[in-house]
């Protein structure tokens, strides 16, 4: 969700063990006769023959991994991107076998590492107390690691399907479900981390279906996908750009390009003003034309990143997309969660509140209110049973579970609702989330990263093959 205002190391053959044994069988051989000899060497040639022609050994034991190779309909990801990326730990195509499971017994993909770049920094990879320091996170990294996980498997899956002519809220509900299962949801413990997000066009963020609404993805359509895992309260945000017109490629490119430059920015002690200021000067050096006109890529500037807190999506620290976005003060700090965010318009470069809402949460510090409505206490206890602080949409509330089969079994759908929802907005215990919208016929992209301020480097933990 939008704030306003290389997974792991690839396996390495294990060719020195071998050459070292082979050095090993030619001291043996000295002491052999030739017929001992020759015996030796026709076993080895045997041994070589179990493995496959060019095979390394691991593959052996690599169970039902296969190779991924279905490519996505979509453009706006890179070319190493695959929908069935999950095949290769052994996962089913599509995927039904929850991560966590699929892990059991081995270690979870680490994210994309990153060392600290600015001054004071840099040793922090090497020191041995930043890595003592390390040490004691390793329950912290396991939940954001296997929250990471989830989103890859959860997106793959979804570019699949995304393609032109599918209703918006059938694709959600596809993504979501999917996000349940691989999870394995388990109430507040587990999940889901937001609605998602499937802004269209002109329509920048907080964009999901309410019940009844029939929007159809078009060709033409530039589409943002913002969609949330948590484990424990922390919570893997991360988004990217469908579309289908190659005319849009310099746009999403921009933005593409704006993130990682955030991303890379970023670190311990670094000033949210500076990274707000590189964003900008790499999005708005791309321009794009559309229909014979060129239009420039401007930074949406009343959007931003944010820290991430535990049960809290906007942790309370603001990144800014663009120069001067906020105090000279504010800096990154060892330990902090972050979600660096940019979109790009060829309109106006600022949002407005507009459309028919759908994105509410409970409001973290809000005082303790005397509610007069029954309907309103009713709503209330089920979105602190359900969702607690996290936030949901009114999609959920209609579902049979009432946004979770574990806490509520199929007993959870709320009726009649919508007046109690507003009376909680009105006495400020629940915050409501408008679709943030630049100028009608504009066009806008977005391109966000979750990592996490380690004290020995930067891990981009929702780092993937696709973006």
């Amino acid at each position: 969700m939008v704030d306003e205002e290389s997974n792991g190391k690839e396996n390495v053959e294990a060719d020195d063990g071998d050459e070292e044994e082979d050095d090993c069988d030619e001291e043996n051989d000295e002491e052999l006769d030739d017929g001992a000899k020759k015996k030796k060497k026709k076993k080895k040639k045997k041994k070589k023959k179990k493995n496959g022609a060019g095979q390394p050994e691991q593959a052996e034991t690599a169970g039902d991994a296969k190779v991924p190779s279905k490519k996505p309909p979509a453009l706006g990801l890179k070319a190493t991107a695959f929908t069935d990326y999950y095949v290769k730990y052994g996962q089913t195509d599509p995927p039904t076998i929850p991560v966590a499971e699929l892990f059991r017994g081995k270690e979870l993909p680490v994210g994309e590492i990153q060392e600290y770049t600015l001054e004071g920094h840099s040793h922090r990879i090497s020191s041995e107390e930043t890595r003592a320091m390390d040490r004691l996170q390793e329950d912290l990294y396991g939940k954001v690691r296997l929250g990471a996980e989830v989103h890859r498997q959860v997106r793959s899956y979804a570019q699949s399907f995304i393609k032109p002519g599918i209703e918006l809220a059938d694709m959600c509900s596809r993504l979501e479900d999917k996000n349940r299962e691989l999870i394995a949801e388990h109430g507040q413990e587990r999940g889901i981390g937001f609605p998602t997000g499937c802004s269209l066009n002109h329509v920048a963020a907080h964009y999901t279906p309410n019940t009844g609404d029939r929007t159809v993805l078009k060709h033409d359509d530039v589409m943002k996908v913002d969609f949330g895992v948590q484990v424990d309260g922390r919570i893997i945000d991360s988004a990217w750009t469908v579309s289908f017109n190659p005319r849009y490629d310099p746009l999403l490119e921009a933005v593409r390009e704006a993130t990682e430059t955030g991303v890379r920015m970023a670190g311990i002690d670094v000033r949210l003003r500076d990274i707000g200021e590189g964003i900008q000067e790499v999005m708005e050096s791309y321009e794009v034309e559309l229909d014979g006109t060129v239009y420039p890529v401007k930074a949406i500037r009343n959007l931003n990143g944010h820290s991430i807190g535990q049960y809290q999506i906007h942790g309370g620290k603001s990144v800014p997309i663009v120069k001067n976005g906020c105090e000279e003060s504010l800096r990154m700090e060892e330990g902090e969660i972050f979600a660096i965010e940019t979109f790009g318009s060829t309109g106006r470069g600022y949002v407005i509140e507009d459309m028919e809402c759908s994105h509410y949460a409970r409001i973290l510090d809000a005082p303790h209110v005397p509610l007069r409505m029954q309907s309103s206490k009713k709503l209330l206890a089920h979105i602190n049973k359900t969702f607690g602080t996290l936030p949901f949409c009114r999609r959920w509330l209609d579902r049979p579970d009432g946004g979770s089969a574990f806490v509520n079994g199929q007993n959870g759908k709320q009726e009649k609702y919508m007046g109690a929802l507003k009376n909680l907005c009105d006495v400020g215990l629940v915050q409501a989330y408008p679709p943030l919208c630049d100028v009608k016929g504009c066009y806008t992209a977005q391109y966000e990263h979750t990592f996490i301020l380690r004290p020995t480097c930067k891990e981009v933990l929702s780092r993937g093959d696709d973006y």
